[in-house]
């Protein structure tokens, strides 16, 4: 009993509001409102658009405030008419339907939403059901793709190439309904002729077949693709499923980076079998390095089950020789999320999958584990969570926690133990009411790192009233601490700073409140730094310090955005030599200190914390001296760091010039310059480097093929990473993955603007385009 009373202590969490909640312009709409995608943009489905904020750790802000980046989907203006059959012959049945005398035919033809998107007398279908992310690595820059579903079954993809616009790459639901015309609504050839278009039977099906319900994305999977000289090469690919409303699944299959209707290789469609289908989710397991993949599919009626896909060309993916049913009571619960999560069995010493389904109030769970015996099936419920239907269901894939929520503003973390059999769930209660005051919740979504809780409210009962008017509000709670955080960035697999970026916004939260960087964390981390060479822990620690040098920097007393009209006369009253009188100073100095507390909350600082910590004002000449000398000494700090990690890139650009050039004629990359500028300082010792420079000389010979300016034609020297200049004073920007200087007008960014990068010309050969697909060396986020 002790055991367990410490086990369920250890598990003990403490949720923190974390500012600012974002409020919404409209209502949220559609079912599980609410995702949050690998690549930390946050999806909320609305009545008008699918608003999307992206949460950034940022670098240059000394505001203790998540950062979000706003940006939407909006919703087409046009209602989606589903194709049946050829424009005149569906206006004559529609009309015939409409005006018919039997009125089982024309009130279920008047009412039904599918038939009649755009209203009539009804309110026009306006905003989304649904939105699924797509893993990280689908889109051109190499992040997540966005499936959108439409209130009015229009299922379309979009992606967010220039971070400010999104961009609709293909209308699915169009190519799906011109294929099914083309097959004259018959799925295999073997299917036998149905009816007539003006049999109401017949219309009600032609819909059914395209209207979809839930649409999910697989894992990146990777196909073999033949060339023209017969080679095989490898290439990613992802597939999306769909699941209609008549039980059919689509499967298509896109090949990366998805770029439009020319990226889609095939579709095939599945019968599940199932009545009334209402959600569905990919079941992709591993054992023994055969991937197994299947369709989980949950029915309105209660039963659940997996479903065997069949993928073609798809190398070492297996499946299910039959469907598997998990659950088969038609016990009228619907299913409405599920989820499933990869685990490692620790008494079993073998991968497993738990799949989690959310049925009425319940959880249901299921525990799916391959052994010599063949497939074993655990099942379960979760009762006495909450009192009313769950509305939403996240899990925290990393580690297997499982969060509830009904719409009474309370949550459930469910927790799974592994037993000797199957498992059990530690859960515990986390009251919103307590972080938020009263609300009504619509949505959670985890983190990617399960760092954040993020939330749909709007104002609960006050004295037993409902509120007037509603508000929509995203808010975000703390699911760790900040010393979890930091292990976990420590003993990180993935080794990416951007990948993690919740993590290294609750260290990033510590640090500015703290003024410093806690002494476990900077210990670890030197120990880390000598102990293994990998440069993610560099990158680490010039994060912290960066951080650090915000925290110290004073807040500035003027709101930058905000026109001021009292300059002049703050300047009249402070200038040595004016007479001035009590009341204008005393007004000037009101006035500065209003503006300073402005900025202050604007910034969601605490006032007290900043006049304490801030930098003495010029005058006090004695205190200023040692905070600025620290800051000198962060500066030094960071440039010495980022000349490390500059140095770690040079060698892997120059490793790759001499992997891949002849006679390095061949390449544009200033490699006379980079071997000088790593060799040119004394202090810098690195045997790897000064072998690897010796190769690339002598395979250059004394030749130097130098950069020349595309004005003057004057040649470029290579004395600075981030610039050249020619003799007559012109100035290029260097590209910080080729080091190449970038003289077009236009070139890219990393997503924290810290350095910049050349676009790849059809000139680069294979190995140059592949350097500039690399994130930012600094901080690991993507280059646009």
């Amino acid at each position: 009993e002790e055991a367990a009373a410490a086990a369920s202590a250890g598990f003990r969490l403490t949720a923190v509001r974390r500012e600012p909640a974002v409020r919404l312009q409209h209502g949220v709409s559609g079912l599980e409102p609410l995702a949050w995608s690998e690549d930390h943009r946050v999806s909320v489905s609305t009545a008008r658009s699918i608003a999307v904020l992206e949460q950034l750790s940022d670098i240059h802000s000394g505001g203790q405030e998540m950062v979000i980046h706003r940006t939407a989907v909006p919703a087409p203006s046009a209602a989606c008419l589903l194709k049946v059959g050829p424009k005149k012959e569906v206006a004559e049945c529609k009309e015939k339907f409409a005006s018919s005398v039997d009125p089982t035919v024309s009130q279920t033809f008047m009412l039904d939403r599918v038939f009649n998107p755009e209203g009539k007398s009804l309110p026009p279908m306006r905003g989304f059901k649904y939105s699924s992310w797509s893993p990280l690595g689908c889109d051109a820059n190499g992040r997540c793709l966005l499936a959108a579903l439409t209130m009015d079954n229009r299922l379309t993809i979009h992606a967010n190439l220039n971070r400010l616009q999104w961009v609709q790459l293909v209308d699915l639901t169009e190519i799906y309904g011109e294929r099914l015309y083309e097959a004259s609504y018959k799925l295999s050839k073997a299917d036998t002729p149905r009816g007539e278009l003006g049999d109401f039977s017949e219309f009600q099906r032609r819909h059914s077949m395209q209207t979809p319900v839930r649409m999910e994305w697989s894992g990146i999977c990777t196909t073999q693709q033949v060339k023209h000289n017969n080679e095989c090469r490898d290439v990613g690919s992802v597939l999306l499923a769909v699941l209609f409303e008549n039980s059919n699944i689509a499967v298509w299959q896109f090949q990366l980076p998805f770029l439009g209707k020319e990226s889609i290789t095939s579709c095939n469609t599945i019968e599940s079998g199932i009545n009334s289908p209402s959600v569905l989710s990919w079941w992709e397991y591993e054992h023994n390095n055969r991937k197994m993949s299947g369709l989980i599919v949950g029915s309105a009626f209660g039963p659940v089950k997996i479903l065997p896909v069949n993928l073609k060309a798809v190398k070492g993916y297996f499946t299910l020789r039959q469907p598997i049913v998990l659950w088969q009571e038609m016990d009228q619960l619907p299913v409405h999320s599920i989820k499933c999560i990869p685990l490692y069995h620790p008494y079993q010493k073998c991968s497993c999958s738990l799949v989690v389904a959310a049925r009425g109030a319940y959880v249901f769970w299921c525990l799916l584990l391959i052994s010599k015996a063949g497939l074993n099936v655990h099942n379960s419920h979760v009762t006495g969570l909450h009192s009313l239907p769950i509305v939403s269901m996240t899990a925290d894939k990393q580690n297997g926690t499982v969060y509830t929520c009904s719409s009474d503003g309370k949550v459930r973390q469910l927790i799974p133990i592994f037993t000797d059999v199957a498992l059990k769930f530690e859960h515990q209660l986390i009251k919103l009411s307590e972080v938020f005051g009263s609300v009504r919740t619509h949505g959670i979504a985890v983190s990617p790192c399960g760092a954040y809780l993020a939330v749909i409210t709007t104002e609960g009962m006050t004295n037993g009233l409902h509120p007037v008017n509603k508000n929509y509000q995203v808010q975000f709670v703390t699911l760790k601490t900040f010393e979890e955080a930091a292990a976990q960035l420590l003993e990180s697999s993935v080794q990416n700073l951007f990948r993690q970026v919740d993590l290294t916004d609750l260290v990033r939260w510590k640090i500015l409140k703290d003024k410093h960087i806690p002494q476990f964390l900077q210990e670890a981390l030197d120990k880390k730094i000598e102990s293994c060479g990998s440069t993610y822990f560099w990158r680490f620690k010039l994060f912290l310090l960066r951080i650090l040098y915000q925290s110290m920097q004073k807040a500035p007393s003027e709101v930058m955005w905000r026109p001021s009209h009292e300059d002049a006369k703050i300047l009249i009253s402070d200038s040595p030599g004016m007479g001035s009188t009590e009341d204008d100073q005393e007004e000037g100095t009101s006035k500065q200190a209003s503006k300073q507390s402005l900025c202050d909350t604007g910034k969601g600082m605490d006032i007290d914390d900043t006049a304490e910590d801030s930098l003495p004002q010029s005058s006090d000449i004695g205190g200023r001296e040692p905070m600025e000398e620290k800051l000198l000494e962060v500066q030094a700090q960071i440039e010495a760091v980022e000349m490390h990690l500059t140095r770690e890139h040079m060698k892997r650009v120059l490793g790759e010039v001499y992997l891949h050039t002849w006679i390095t004629e061949n390449t544009s990359i200033p490699t006379r310059g980079v071997c000088d500028f790593l060799m040119s300082d004394d202090g810098y010792d690195d045997r790897t480097a000064r072998v690897l420079i010796g190769h690339i000389l002598k395979k250059m010979n004394k030749q130097t093929f130098p950069e020349h300016c595309s004005l003057c034609k004057e040649i470029l020297p290579f004395t600075d990473r981030k610039q050249a200049v020619c003799s007559n004073g012109h100035i290029w920007l260097r590209c910080f993955l080729t080091y190449q200087s970038c003289q077009s007008l236009v070139y890219r960014r990393c997503l924290l603007h810290d350095s910049i990068a050349r676009h790849p010309t059809p000139e680069d050969p294979e190995w140059i385009k592949r350097l500039l697909q690399g994130p930012c060396t600094f901080c690991d986020s993507p280059v646009f």
